[in-house]
C-alpha cells in the first residue's frame, strides 16, 4: 500500500508547488527575505519607515460563495475575494498590507485548478500591495466532496501607532461616505443561494436580464479591494473610522467604530444598489430590514470624515475610480445605525 493508493499524490503537490512558484514571486515586495519554499515566510519590517510599528493582523475566508465557483467550474475569481476579505478588514484601522498566507484544502488534488485559485489570490495580492509569502496546501481524501476545497487567508499589515484609526474620533456633524460593492462581494451566500437556485430556479449558467449577464458571472465578481481608496485620501483627507460591510450589512459593521454618544443616521435613498439584491429581495419576499442586515446592499466599505472634507473626499475617491456617495451623516445617539 503507498500513500497514493490511500488518496494522497505528493507528485501532484510538487508539480502544483512548481507550477505556481513564479506566480507567487511576482508578488514579493523588497522586505521578503529567504529562498521560496521553506517551512515559513521572512519578512523584514522597515524600521527606517515606521517610528512606532504596530502589527496588524486580520483572517478570513469566503464562505458558501466556494458552492458557486464549485457548481459553475470557475475557480480564477475566488481567490481575489479571499484576499479582500482579509487586507479591507485590516485596512479599517489604518494598516497597509504587508504580506498574505492562505490554507487550500481539497479531497484530491488538480494542480491545474488549484493553480487558478492561486492565479486569483496572486492578483488580489498585487491590487492590495502585499506579498504572498507562504501558504499551506492540504490533501484531505474523504474529507471533501469531489471537486470541492475550502480556503482561508491570514493577512498582516503595519500602522504607525500614532496613525491608528479606531472611531474614537468619530463625533456629532462627521459625515459617512460610502463606496461602492462590486455586488454580493463574499456574504450572504447562503441566503442567495436560496432564493436564486432553489426558490427561483434559475441556473448558474442562465442569462439574467435584471442582471444583463449570467448568474455565475453576477454571483463570481471578486470582492473589491479598498486599499488603493483609501491610500488615495491619506494625507489629504482625515479619515475618523472605516468600515468594511460584510456579514451583518451596514447596521452591524459600522456601529462597532462608532462611540457610544452617536448614531450614524443613513439615508438609504442616497444609492442605487446593483439590481441583483433588487432580484433576490424579489423572489424571496425579503423584507428591507433583512436585505440590509445581511447584505451589503451596493456599499463595500464606508469612510467617516469631517464636513469640511467630505467634498473632497467624494472627489479623490471618484477620480480614481471608485464610486462613492454622501450616505449619510453623525448624530447624537447611543452607538446605532439608523436607515432612513
Amino acid at each position: 500500500m503507498t500513500y497514493k493508493q490511500a488518496g494522497v499524490d505528493i507528485e501532484e503537490a510538487d508539480r502544483f508547488v512548481s507550477m505556481i512558484s513564479p506566480l507567487v514571486k511576482t508578488t514579493f515586495r523588497k522586505e521578503v527575505t529567504g529562498k521560496f519554499g521553506l517551512f515559513a515566510g521572512l519578512f523584514k519590517l522597515d524600521t527606517k519607515k515606521y517610528k512606532e510599528p504596530v502589527l496588524v493582523s486580520g483572517t478570513d475566508g469566503v464562505g458558501t460563495k466556494l458552492k458557486i465557483a464549485f457548481e459553475a467550474d470557475r475557480h480564477d475569481t475566488i481567490g481575489i475575494d479571499l484576499v479582500a476579505m482579509c487586507v479591507n478588514d485590516i485596512l479599517t484601522v489604518g494598516a497597509e498590507p504587508l504580506f498574505f498566507l492562505d490554507y487550500f484544502a481539497t479531497g484530491k488534488l488538480k494542480a491545474e485548478k488549484a493553480s487558478d485559485v492561486i492565479k486569483g489570490i496572486v492578483q488580489g495580492c498585487k491590487e492590495s500591495g502585499c506579498a504572498l509569502i507562504g501558504g499551506e496546501t492540504a490533501e484531505l481524501p474523504g474529507f471533501y466532496k469531489e471537486n470541492e476545497y475550502d480556503l482561508a487567508g491570514f493577512a498582516v499589515g503595519v500602522v504607525e501607532e500614532s496613525e491608528i484609526i479606531d472611531g474614537r474620533q468619530i463625533q456629532e456633524g462627521d459625515i459617512l461616505i460610502g463606496v461602492a460593492s462590486s455586488g454580493l462581494h463574499s456574504n450572504g451566500f447562503s441566503l442567495a443561494r436560496k432564493v436564486l437556485l432553489d426558490t427561483g430556479k434559475f441556473k448558474l449558467d442562465q442569462y439574467v436580464s435584471e442582471l444583463e449577464c449570467s448568474l455565475a458571472v453576477e454571483l463570481l465578481k471578486p470582492t473589491k479591494i479598498y486599499v488603493k481608496a483609501y491610500l488615495s485620501l491619506k494625507d489629504k483627507v482625515k479619515a475618523k473610522g472605516m468600515a468594511h460591510i460584510t456579514g451583518g450589512g451596514i447596521p452591524g459593521n459600522l456601529s462597532r467604530i462608532l462611540p457610544k454618544n452617536v448614531s450614524a443616521r443613513i439615508k438609504k435613498s442616497s444609492w442605487i444598489a446593483p439590481s441583483v439584491f433588487t432580484l433576490i429581495k424579489n423572489i424571496g419576499k425579503i423584507d428591507e430590514e433583512e436585505m440590509f442586515k445581511v447584505f451589503n446592499m451596493g456599499v463595500g466599505f464606508v469612510f467617516v470624515v469631517p464636513s469640511d472634507d467630505a467634498d473632497k473626499a467624494l472627489n479623490i475617491l471618484n477620480q480614481n475610480g471608485y464610486c462613492a456617495w454622501l450616505i449619510g451623516g453623525i448624530v447624537k445617539g447611543d452607538g446605532k445605525v439608523l436607515l432612513v
